[in-house]
């Protein structure tokens, strides 16, 4: 079993940032993508970045150049750094592991609210 928890949600002003973190625990070994996903109220969850084990990553187009996803292995951590934010972004950001995107194993979620 995998625990996701994420930390570092907020509110902030249009133009802000945030850091999101996601600490993994448990049998990580089986987790070799990871990524964010977000659900902004009334639409369906999305696909914000991924990262695999190797370092690789994928990002939606709406947060290119805006937003950098990144893993700490030794730790088992992971961060999606969020710049020039938009008040779309505005959304309940999730954080992901597993062997696909979208894997098997989900946090509970953080709320970040980008205001005007």
């Amino acid at each position: 079993q995998v625990q996701l928890v994420e930390s570092g949600g907020g509110l902030v002003q249009a133009g802000g940032s945030l850091r999101l973190s996601c600490a993994a625990s448990g049998s990580i070994r089986s987790i070799t993508v990871m990524g964010w996903y977000r659900q902004a109220p009334g639409k369906q969850r999305e696909l914000v970045a991924v990262i695999t084990s190797g370092g690789s990553t994928t990002y939606a187009n709406s947060v290119k150049g805006r937003f950098t996803i990144s893993r700490d292995n030794a730790k088992n951590m992971m961060y999606l750094q969020m710049n020039s934010l938009k008040p779309e972004d505005t959304a309940v950001y999730f954080c992901n592991g597993g062997s696909t995107f979208a894997g098997r194993y989900w946090g509970q979620g953080t709320q970040v609210t980008v205001s005007t």
